[in-house]
């Protein structure tokens, strides 16, 4: 169904696997990785994202790294070379990847204006952190890691943005759960679902903590919030 293409970034450029709608003109949806890179989950992602009605676009943010990471979370191996990606990353620099993305979808004949950032895990934070830093219209985190250490960021905080959090997180413990709570829940442009009983990465398809009832209901939330703030 999708497709790659090349997105250009200072001198260099990385690709994106790329879905596209029925529809000739649609928003834009950056999707954004976790950390097991460009993989078969975020690119059925980027698919259900695209049925749905988005121009859909998952970068390879861990191209400066190395370029076409692609494992799963079925092995310890993997694990541990996702850690060390997770570890090797540059969170700002992933973050200006991101707003070239942004540019470059807009820019593309097929996106009708209006374009959204959907993030999971590693992608929860850089779509929280999309929100406060570029001109994305609006933006969903999933279960974003390490976001109650930039708090500070919410005060940038100028586009709307949706968290689903998970109550027994274990890389989100809920001290940190309830720093984020505190700082967003008097703020008009954040929203936040939370989800007792599940785990890290309830909405990953096949993983070990996956909920198909949560997952479901998470994404249906993600699709009104998007429908209300993605058209033009």
């Amino acid at each position: 169904m999708g497709e790659t293409i090349t997105i250009p970034r200072a001198g260099a450029s990385f690709s994106a696997y790329v879905s596209r709608p029925a529809d000739p003109k649609a928003p834009g949806l950056i999707v954004i990785q976790e950390i097991f890179g460009v993989n078969q989950v975020m690119r059925d992602l980027t698919d259900e994202f695209a049925r749905a009605g988005y121009l859909a676009v998952c970068p390879d943010l861990f191209w400066r790294i190395e370029p076409g990471i692609d494992i799963t979370d079925k092995s310890e191996a993997e694990w541990k070379r996702a850690f060390e990606l997770f570890n090797a990353f540059d969170v700002d620099k992933g973050v200006k990847d991101i707003g070239a993305t942004i540019a470059h979808i807009r820019a593309d004949a097929s996106c009708s204006g209006p374009v959204g950032a959907v993030g999971f895990c590693l992608g929860g934070l850089l779509s929280f952190l999309t929100a406060t830093r570029t001109d994305i219209d609006a933006a969903v985190s999933y279960y974003g890691v390490g976001i109650e250490q930039r708090l500070r960021e919410a005060d940038a905080l100028v586009t709307p943005v949706l968290l689903h959090i998970a109550e027994e997180d274990q890389f989100v413990p809920r001290p940190a759960q309830a720093m984020i709570i505190e700082a967003l829940k008097n703020r008009s442009l954040a929203e936040i679902f939370t989800y007792p009983g599940r785990d890290h990465a309830f909405a990953r398809p096949g993983g070990q903590h996956y909920d198909e009832g949560d997952a479901d209901r998470a994404m249906s939330r993600t699709l009104a919030f998007f429908r209300g703030r993605l058209t033009r």
